[in-house]
């Protein structure tokens, strides 16, 4: 369920337990330690956005001594342009129309004069260790001028520095003025989905432009993806976590995980799919919640590692193959039925190219029992034989499976007997002769072939 920003709280809703962890962040930004820029970590679909303006919310609701910007920098990349994205958002915190035209007037140099001269000014490149960009830029343009243009392509290289410097302490005189009252906290969201060159400007506007007192930045972002931009921009030689290590001060991730009702820890996506399935008005009447099926999707979500939002994708997709079955596909069924279904749901969700093997008759074991986290049948040995559900998912569709059947097929007699005995107790003996087959209807009823 989306929430508007202003209703984004703890108080409305925290399922995963992460208030604790905003007020531990907030401690940090309003201390004198120096934790700017700041970030908030997570892979791709974890909660990041929503944890983020719950934390802006909390920090508003405690106190009144800071100025909190959000900036969504995915829909700013458009621009081209970091500095113009920070600085407009600056700008709107003063009040009055004269005075901010004013303060325009003062930093209009420092823009027209352009951000790639004023970094080259501020500071020499972050990843050249004891060299100024100055040097090489004269060593370019020694290259390209002429020798009767040599002293005037010096002459004009030493004015632009000069005057970028002057740019530079004059706009950050002014940004010092603006957070002279209240500090300044900018939330820079969604960095990672950010085009690389972009990503990479703004790191470094931040950095060498905005390294004033009273004025804080927190990324919110997956440091992984932000690696890989790096990598991008600079290339592969070059160490994006040393690079990273240079501009940012703080690093926390969201957890994964979270201790339900104060006992044992549950995985956060579990917990999600667990509470979507309950809130489903098209779900009402399935039975997910029921061991089998549960423990089958659960293990599924935590061997995959799944986002929170594949959960909603994963669920989505249930809620149309329930709808696209006339709301039975996953009611009053038999438990082996049931599953091989859903199992045919969540592979077409999470993987659409093992699905279209299954569909065509080429389904790999291997492919199959890597999904799953096995890579051959279990032995269970003479004195046990409880394999979990998706062993036992796993054992009757890999003997099915056009490539490396032999990996889930049972060699001692007794336990093909132990195995056969397992199966059909998941069809009430009534099994069907292809499960394959059932899976791959599960599929094309949401590719709306069935």
């Amino acid at each position: 369920m989306t929430i508007g920003i202003e209703s984004c709280t703890f108080e409305f809703r925290d399922e995963f337990q992460r208030k604790s962890i905003a007020e531990k962040a907030i401690s940090l930004l309003t201390s004198d330690i120096d934790v700017s820029p700041m970030v908030i970590d997570g892979s791709w679909g974890t909660g990041k956005t929503e944890f983020c303006h719950k934390l802006i919310n909390l920090m508003k609701k405690e106190s009144d001594n800071h100025h909190i910007i959000y900036i969504d920098a995915f829909q700013a990349d458009h621009a081209d342009e970091p500095l113009l994205t920070v600085l407009a958002e600056v700008l709107k915190l003063i009040p009055d129309d004269e005075q901010r035209n004013s303060v325009i007037q003062k930093i209009i140099p420092a823009v027209r004069f352009g951000l790639k001269t004023i970094l080259k000014a501020g500071v020499s490149h972050t990843l050249r260790q004891d060299s100024t960009e100055v040097i090489d830029d004269f060593d370019e343009a020694v290259k390209q001028a002429s020798d009767k243009a040599i002293d005037a392509s010096v002459e004009s290289l030493l004015k632009d520095h000069i005057e970028a410097g002057k740019n530079l302490k004059a706009l950050q005189a002014t940004l010092e003025e603006i957070a002279s009252d209240k500090s300044i906290i900018l939330f820079i969201d969604e960095l990672d989905r950010c085009r690389p060159n972009f990503a990479v400007d703004m790191l470094e506007t931040i950095k060498h432009t905005f390294n004033i007192p009273k004025v804080q930045f927190v990324l919110i972002t997956n440091t992984t993806q932000l690696k890989a931009a790096i990598n991008h921009i600079y290339g592969e030689t070059i160490d994006a976590q040393r690079y990273l290590d240079k501009f940012l001060k703080f690093s926390f991730k969201l957890p994964h995980k979270f201790k339900e009702n104060g006992h044992e820890k549950v995985q956060a996506s579990v917990a999600h799919y667990r509470a979507l399935i309950k809130q489903s008005s098209f779900l009402q009447t399935a039975e997910l919640e029921q061991r089998a099926p549960f423990d089958l999707v659960k293990y599924i979500i935590e061997i995959n590692q799944l986002s929170l939002r594949e959960i909603e994708t994963l669920v989505r997709h249930i809620e149309i193959y329930q709808q696209l079955t006339n709301k039975n596909g996953l009611e009053n069924i038999i438990w082996g039925y049931m599953l091989l279904n859903l199992f045919g749901i969540i592979l077409s969700c999470i993987k659409p190219e093992l699905a279209n093997s299954v569909v065509i008759g080429r389904a790999d074991a291997k492919d199959i029992g890597s999904f799953l986290g096995d890579d051959k049948i279990m032995d269970f040995g003479e004195n046990r034989f409880n394999p979990e559900v998706y062993q036992v998912l796993l054992t009757m569709l890999g003997q099915e499976c056009y490539w490396n059947s032999d990996l889930f097929t049972p060699e001692l007699e007794k336990t093909q007997q132990d195995w056969k005995n397992r199966i059909e107790n998941y069809f009430d003996h009534c099994e069907p002769p292809k499960k394959l087959e059932v899976v791959v209807e599960a599929i094309e009823v949401l590719t709306l072939y069935h």
